[in-house]
């Protein structure tokens, strides 16, 4: 449905067959219903295995302590976008107050700091004003954007769940495979890592910071790109939640069938008994030419294949280039700040050891693999983009194949291994970009202007 034109209608043929869409309402009961069945299932399973499920999660949000502060307040920014000015400070001090109320509360029985319930009561909120109050343009523009709202919020929780699952998936992970590939590109996470260690801790406290707050990131840019929406009732045929949501629905399936903890937990401090040596960030650790799979505890996520920061931040840097509607280049401080959040994240990263750089090649190619997918839908399948979305889906399972397979190849010949793979990803990224953002693109939205004036 996300690459499907909204504009498209059936022909006679069609209607002669009998075949017929789904109405909005039918798809949007059906979006519904798969997503309340998923957080049932995802909360039984959380409950099998004692950790917090979804339900409870967005239960602690209204009625406890909300886990996160970002995310709900992000997912309110981006409700935002739907409404007028007059409405949105109205939201925000709502959401500030009833935040206030429910932290003096906590604090007079001992709680912990824990903002974050104030936005979700005031998306719901929202939502049901919209529904019973407003009408016309203000209802469907409250609804567009309370629903990104909702889904960045119920994505993290989600998420939350799927890292335990990880776990219980993979007891055995693969990191002894992927530090062999990443001898071949250099070990960048211990090269990082002492980066880090020399740059003291200032540095470490922004990277950390961007690392965290990645929804701030993608909000920014969401709003810059919808930033009319209220105004035009336009809203752009393909912007950054979209990449987004798509995103964290396929990437975090590999976690599963690719196993990996990161250098900090396999070969440092953080893995204790399960930690093949105290290598990391200092020393790199020998090469194995016998490697295999590890057993190792009950609570590190799986996450590290692919590096899904790698792919959000990526895609809040393309985004962060040109406007979704015409085409023209995006502010100046938008650019430089998608280039500092990539920058930041890739240092994050590596620096930190929570990924090989393995990793973030594999999460650099799903990233432009997905965009390519989505981007421009009023162009539909043509063949470039059915080549280029097949390239990139090659690349990526050819990526994760060799990894596993090809492992002991890349530390006996590191230098031709690591020259291939950087090539296919600098090839890959050069047909995305002349694909998407070329002179012939970047030229056809001003044609076009001026043909219509």
């Amino acid at each position: 449905m996300l690459l499907d034109d909204p504009h498209f209608r059936i022909g006679g043929e069609a209607r002669r067959t009998g075949l017929r869409m789904l109405s909005p309402r039918a798809g949007l009961t059906a979006a519904l219903s798969v997503g309340a069945v998923l957080l049932i299932v995802l909360q039984l399973v959380a409950s099998q295995h004692h950790f917090t499920g979804p339900l409870e999660s967005i239960w602690d949000d209204f009625a406890g302590n909300a886990k996160s502060f970002t995310v709900p307040w992000a997912g309110l920014g981006l409700a935002l976008i739907g409404l007028s000015w007059r409405r949105r400070f109205l939201a925000v001090g709502a959401a500030l107050g009833i935040d206030l109320v429910y932290q003096a509360v906590r604090t007079l029985s001992g709680g912990p700091l824990a903002m974050g319930n104030g936005p979700v009561l005031v998306l719901l909120a929202i939502i049901g004003l919209a529904c019973w109050k407003w009408q016309g343009k203000d209802r469907t523009n409250a609804l567009h954007a309370a629903a990104l709202g909702i889904l960045l919020v119920l994505s993290s929780k989600v998420a939350d769940v799927w890292l335990g699952i990880t776990v219980l998936a993979g007891p055995r992970v693969l990191d002894e495979h992927i530090v062999l590939v990443d001898h071949a590109l250099g070990d960048p996470s211990w090269l990082m890592g002492q980066l880090l260690d020399w740059t003291g801790p200032i540095a470490s406290a922004v990277l950390h910071w961007v690392y965290i707050e990645l929804p701030v990131g993608a909000m920014i840019v969401t709003i810059w790109q919808l930033r009319n929406v209220v105004a035009t009732g336009d809203w752009p045929r393909h912007y950054l939640v979209r990449t987004f949501l798509v995103l964290g629905l396929i990437g975090p399936v590999f976690y599963v069938v690719f196993p990996v903890v990161g250098p900090m937990f396999a070969f440092g401090a953080d893995g204790h008994a399960f930690s093949l040596g105290g290598y990391w960030p200092n020393v790199v650790p020998p090469v194995d030419l016998s490697p295999g799979s590890i057993g190792f505890d009950h609570y590190t996520p799986r996450n590290c294949m692919p590096s899904l920061h790698t792919a959000w931040a990526l895609s809040i840097f393309i985004h962060s280039r040109r406007d979704p509607i015409t085409g023209a280049p995006a502010p100046v401080w938008l650019r430089w700040g998608g280039t500092f959040w990539l920058l930041a994240t890739l240092s994050a990263t590596l620096g930190f050891g929570y990924h090989y750089g393995a990793d973030l090649v594999a999460g650099a190619v799903l990233c432009l693999t997905i965009e390519s997918a989505l981007r421009a839908p009023e162009r539909g399948w043509d063949r470039t983009r059915v080549q280029l979305v097949s390239a990139g889906a090659a690349l990526f399972a050819g990526l994760l194949l060799s990894y596993r397979y090809l492992s002991t190849g890349f530390a006996e010949h590191p230098v031709p291994a690591g020259i291939v793979v950087l090539g296919l990803l600098a090839g890959y990224v050069t047909a995305f970009y002349r694909t998407w953002f070329g002179d012939a693109v970047t030229a056809a939205p001003a044609l076009e202007s001026a043909v219509r004036a």
